[in-house]
């Protein structure tokens, strides 16, 4: 994809600039944010709106309000954490685009923040109303767009404000498309995708995508399930996704046809009903009463050899049911191999990031996506609308 337009070279002092950033953070029991990860990675951009003078106006969403105000899902904590984090007050308006935003907006200094409440409290976000879009722009004299995780949907503060306003991109999006570039253009082979997590139908395009690009594709979790049923085996009591057999086919012998190398499990850790440890089984000698809960040793053997000989790994979702500290152990296993082998890997998609930080094993990638569905869109070199209304660099 062709690189954007960058903020580093847009006039900002003493203009109001728009910026749509991802703040859609977890919060606590106490309504508190619980991971600031998504704030801290908008900080370079937002501390250059403030060291050059811009008055920043903030755009972000939290949750599924489904366009009604909701007390649930307000911006309220991420303000005071992005506060905190500022060293400075961000004031949150307690609406959109109504007389109360127009008027903090108007006052905002520069080198100072605003925030709006969240956006998806109007439904003419989600549906992309141009009236809604128009409105937002004529706050602002400048469009940065810095929320990556939310390119790859036709939102009215995605792709409808920057029809209104010069618009550029962030340097968080700026970093998102330059490093995932690398997994869709000419990437060093060979190239293995490592891929786990579960809802086969939703991924079989993303695995698609990869026919004939990767050179292996290593599948785990209960995204392997239906490929391992295909081949006739057994999985005990596990559920297995249905009604995919056809699909399921089609692709492996679609990815035979490409050279693309497909490696599923040979051994599963599995639960079972009285039993006070998991174990380990053959992937024919599945016991009829297991739940299939964690790719096996020797699988986890398989992949890392796959993985030792990579130079570029592109993973997506756990092996297991890596929640359980039980079943992390082919993910955590797989994953720190990564750190000793030389190459460009990338973590994308979901909770991935989570739980490569909760096992301990971040330090073995040169890239953490903060996308979900826009990261893995983007790597199988989908036209994201977000990025599309954007002008080129």
């Amino acid at each position: 994809m062709a690189e954007k337009r960058g903020i580093g070279a847009a006039a900002l002092r003493g203009r109001r600039v728009l910026v749509r950033v991802d703040f859609n953070v977890p919060q606590d029991a106490a309504g508190q944010v619980a991971d600031d990860r998504r704030i801290q990675e908008a900080m370079p951009t937002l501390n250059h709106l403030r060291t050059s003078g811009a008055r920043t106006i903030l755009l972000a969403h939290l949750g599924r309000p489904d366009g009604k105000r909701d007390p649930r899902f307000s911006l309220k904590p991420v303000a005071r954490r992005l506060s905190s984090i500022l060293g400075q007050p961000v004031p949150l308006a307690d609406d959109i685009v109504g007389i109360h935003a127009i008027e903090m907006s108007t006052r905002v200094q520069n080198g100072q923040f605003l925030m709006l409440e969240n956006l998806r409290f109007h439904p003419g976000e989600e549906s992309n109303d141009p009236n809604f879009a128009a409105q937002l722009a004529r706050l602002g004299e400048v469009f940065v767009e810095d929320a990556f995780g939310v390119v790859h949907r036709a939102h009215a503060s995605t792709v409808g404000v920057p029809k209104h306003l010069p618009s550029v991109a962030g340097f968080l999006v700026e970093r998102e498309v330059r490093e995932l570039s690398r997994l869709v253009t000419n990437p060093d082979r060979p190239y293995v995708v490592l891929l786990g997590g579960a809802k086969v139908a939703d991924k079989l395009p993303l695995l698609e995508s990869f026919c004939g690009r990767a050179d292996a594709v290593l599948l785990g979790g209960a995204l392997a399930f239906p490929f391992l049923a295909a081949r006739g085996v057994s999985l005990g009591a596990t559920k297995v996704e249905a009604g995919l057999e056809a699909s399921v086919e089609a692709f492996l012998r679609r990815a035979a046809a490409a050279g693309t190398s497909i490696v599923l499990p040979t051994d599963l850790v599995v639960e079972r009903p009285g039993a006070a440890t998991p174990e380990a089984f053959k992937i024919d000698a599945i016991p009829p009463d297991a739940l299939c809960r964690d790719i096996g040793p020797a699988t986890c053997a398989e992949f890392r050899e796959a993985l030792a000989i990579s130079k570029t790994v592109f993973w997506n979702g756990p092996l297991g049911m890596a929640e359980d500290p039980r079943f992390a152990v082919g993910t955590r296993e797989v994953l720190a191999a990564m750190a000793s082998v030389p190459g460009y890997h990338v973590a994308a998609g979901g909770d991935s990031a989570r739980v490569a930080r909760d096992l301990g094993v971040i330090g073995g990638f040169q890239f953490v996506s903060t996308g979900g569905g826009a990261a893995l869109e983007f790597v199988q070199g989908l036209e994201l609308p977000g990025l599309a209304v954007l002008p080129d660099a």
